[in-house]
């Protein structure tokens, strides 16, 4: 078998043979005239009419040789069969063809369509043309990318060689279209926040820092849109959310990525009560248009959106699954003896709540299948939340897991100015312990809160994760078109 170096210097002296017949292998323009998926839904018309039409694609199969020969051409829209017989395209036409195109180059074919005597539906080309030669070949159709790492890391191979792995992408592109038409549907509107902040607040996440040289200040890519979003709501505007990027610098695994994709959205006047039912809602609503009878399944397990989500105490998951039972009186030691017990890792600057979130997540959280909301988070562990009018310990939040996985998080937001400040003070105070993810003072949103906020609630859904359980992707970076990954050396 030839190597990968000597099937690309054939393939450049194919290159060399076509620059010295003064054929350009890299037009600017096709002349294509119709879309492949546009010649499958008219065929019958474009057939009967016997008009020549042109087609493009990128080569996916060659048959024959001699005096016929056929090739499958993909333009993204559809897959479509082209003829290239001696007596239509002429001698040299097809020899020329023989002599310089591989699988993988983008050709245009122009012709008339015609059904052959296996019922194919065909353009018998009377011409073709090489749009772009392909100086490498292809992965193999049935092994494809094998590597994880490889489908990763060359992208554009792995869609070409898994139509499955296209399809994913394509998917998950429909579930993006189709939140922001149920956000639409419901009075909100659309806004950008900035990637680059002066503070990175929002959200409990070490921030990637960057510099800014004509400013001569420290930036931070955004872990959160969620102080500036709340500033719009300060602002006048009723309804606001936000689909866009997210950055935190932390570990990659099944459902990390440093860069990752996620909708917040919030609304005056409303409330945690509330905001769970608009967002069973609102994925309910997505569930069904892309699974049918919004029924998912993921690792083996059917997923029935359509069924109420199921209600459940963060306490009552932790006396469940991690036999925690008085959590009122429970110490930091008791937390850490117990974390330990489990395999939980602690470290020194971990306060009680963080220990007690790590058991929930470790133990607790993969065995929730079915979509379900989890209530009665301590206030500590939510420095921007409201805290629960039936006990002040616990904030009025909540969060949705499915399959094991967090999707949403979502709270009635804090708009007590002086609470805000003495939370954030309590951040302060752990940041200088050595917590790197702690949510640290941001004067700039305690003046705009200072000016009032009405009521509100706000959620954060990832959009990532929702897809993986949509389309049963068990990891994060083969739901993402390009993860972040280590450089190639």
């Amino acid at each position: 078998m030839a190597s990968l170096e000597e099937l690309r210097a054939e393939r450049i002296k194919k290159l060399e043979t076509l620059k010295a017949r003064g054929v350009n292998a890299y037009p600017a323009t096709s002349l294509r005239t119709h879309e492949i998926a546009e010649v499958e839904k008219g065929f019958s018309g474009l057939s009967k009419k016997k008009k020549a039409i042109t087609i493009a694609g990128r080569i996916r199969a060659i048959r024959g040789q001699g005096a016929i020969v056929f090739l499958d051409l993909d333009d993204g829209t559809g897959i479509f069969q082209a003829l290239l017989k001696k007596d239509e395209a002429g001698e040299d036409a097809l020899a020329f063809f023989s002599d310089t195109a591989d699988i993988g180059d983008f050709v245009e074919c122009t012709g008339s369509l015609f059904i052959t005597k296996r019922k194919e539906k065909t353009l018998l080309a009377k011409n073709w043309r090489m749009l772009a030669k392909s100086l490498r070949p292809l992965p193999d159709k049935w092994a494809g990318l094998t590597d994880i790492e490889e489908r990763s890391r060359r992208r554009y191979l792995d869609t070409i060689a898994s139509p499955e792995s296209k399809e994913r992408f394509l998917i998950r592109s429909r579930i993006v279209s189709a939140l922001r038409g149920a956000f639409e549907d419901a009075g909100y509107i659309e806004v950008e926040t900035p990637i680059l902040q002066s503070h990175a607040g929002g959200a409990a996440a070490k921030p990637f820092v960057t510099h800014h040289n004509a400013l001569d200040i420290d930036l931070y890519l955004r872990i959160a849109p969620e102080l500036y979003l709340k500033e719009l709501l300060i602002g006048g505007f009723p309804k606001v959310y936000e689909i866009g990027r997210l950055f935190r610098n932390e570990g990659i695994d099944a459902t990390h990525n440093p860069e990752f994709t996620t909708v917040e959205y919030y609304e005056a006047y409303s409330d945690t009560h509330a905001y769970m039912e608009f967002t069973e809602k609102i994925i309910r609503s997505v569930a069904k248009k892309i699974r049918k009878g919004g029924v998912a399944v993921f690792d083996g397990q059917k997923i029935d959106f359509t069924k109420s989500f199921a209600h459940v105490s963060y306490a009552d998951l932790l006396k469940r699954y991690a036999l925690l039972n008085d959590l009122a009186n429970l110490t930091r030691k008791d937390a850490e003896l117990k974390a330990r017990q489990l395999a939980v890792a602690v470290s020194d600057s971990d306060s009680r709540e963080k220990i007690l979130d790590n058991i929930y997540k470790k133990v607790c959280r993969p065995k929730i299948i079915q979509p379900t909301f989890i209530t009665g988070y301590p206030v500590a562990y939510l420095p921007l939340a409201k805290r629960s009018e039936k006990d002040p310990a616990f904030a009025d939040a909540f969060q949705v897991v499915i399959a094991g996985i967090e999707i949403v998080k979502g709270f009635s937001e804090l708009n007590d100015p002086i609470d805000q400040r003495d939370r954030f003070a309590k951040e302060d105070a752990h940041a200088k312990a050595g917590d790197e993810e702690a949510q640290t003072s941001d004067e700039g949103f305690l003046e705009a809160l200072e000016y009032g906020m009405p009521p509100a609630a706000g959620v954060g859904m990832s959009v990532d994760r929702l897809a993986m359980l949509l389309t049963n992707t068990h990891n994060v970076r083969d739901i993402i078109l390009f993860p972040t990954m280590r450089p190639k050396i």
